[in-house]
């Protein structure tokens, strides 16, 4: 009899459990085709990128303001691009329904892409200012990073314009799961750069014989910022690979606004409120080396 009781109760808690799951499907599956829950969302998304945007044009006043005889730093230049990019992504998700709509459908690609390759670019920045410090540091030569950063910059925009076109020309399913790739190999180089110059910056700052409160607080700094993008860039890439592949991890469509929320949530939006805090403190308004001029 006691085995029987048992068993009933075994039976009744996998009841449940199933029950349980089922209900958390039906509310996922509910919320997805909801149009009100898909506004609402990606309304949400576009507040959340609008604060972002307006703390990036914030700090870059603040910057100005401070050291306005050094002109366009690449701090000033990483800020404005976090302004610009975060402010195109809030408009684009206040648009959502209607960018939908877009004829022909290649272009609802480029407006929903763009601002990710735009992102790239951004954070790319900071690898390049990373590295200038680095190689200074080392007193090696800097003059080839420049150029380096706009031909890698250059040649990831002119294949996607390519991808683009091919897929404007002959829109297969094989060209969007290419575009897909790309991007998230785009995604992966982006992580493995900030690992590099990253984590070659905060082996040489451990190392600094001199210890003080900046170099500790310059160590946590590179640190913490190497940390974010290395893990935000490798979640695009995952979640791109699985996007291209995978219908149910779509992202550019209405119908899995749940998933776009997280997803944006975790690579773009906390990442960069992170970096733009933990970045937040002014440069010396005198002796200012590490801030060079965007020729």
């Amino acid at each position: 009899m006691g085995r029987l009781f048992a068993v009933d109760a075994a039976a009744a808690s996998s009841a449940a459990a199933a029950a349980a799951l089922n209900g958390a499907v039906d509310w996922w599956k509910d919320v997805n085709d909801s149009p009100m829950w898909q506004d609402r969302i990606f309304h949400a998304l576009a507040v959340l990128y609008g604060i972002v945007s307006v703390v990036a044009l914030v700090q870059l006043i603040r910057i100005e303001c401070r050291v306005p005889e050094y002109g366009w730093t690449t701090q000033k230049v990483f800020h404005f691009l976090n302004f610009i990019v975060n402010g195109v992504r809030a408009i684009v998700f206040v648009l959502r329904r209607n960018v939908q709509l877009i004829q022909p459908e290649i272009l609802q690609h480029v407006v929903l892409d763009m601002p990710g390759l735009a992102f790239f670019t951004t954070y790319a920045l900071l690898v390049l200012f990373w590295a200038e410090i680095y190689y200074q540091a080392r007193a090696m030569s800097t003059d080839g990073l420049r150029p380096t950063f706009y031909w890698i910059n250059g040649v990831v925009y002119a294949i996607q314009i390519i991808l683009w076109l091919v897929l404007w020309w002959k829109p297969v399913r094989v060209m969007v799961i290419l575009s897909k790739m790309f991007f998230a190999g785009v995604s992966l180089f982006a992580a493995f750069g900030f690992l590099l110059y990253g984590g070659r910056l905060f082996l040489m700052l451990q190392r600094f014989p001199v210890e003080s409160k900046g170099r500790r607080k310059k160590l946590q700094e590179v640190g913490y910022v190497t940390t974010i993008c290395f893990t935000c860039f490798l979640i695009r890439c995952v979640m791109m690979c699985l996007n291209a592949f995978d219908k149910a991890a779509d992202l550019d469509v209405l119908s899995h606004p749940i998933l776009n929320f997280f997803y944006y949530l975790l690579v773009e939006i906390v990442p960069s409120a992170m970096v733009l805090f933990i970045l937040r403190k002014l440069p010396p308004k005198r002796g200012i080396t590490q801030y060079h001029p965007i020729h």
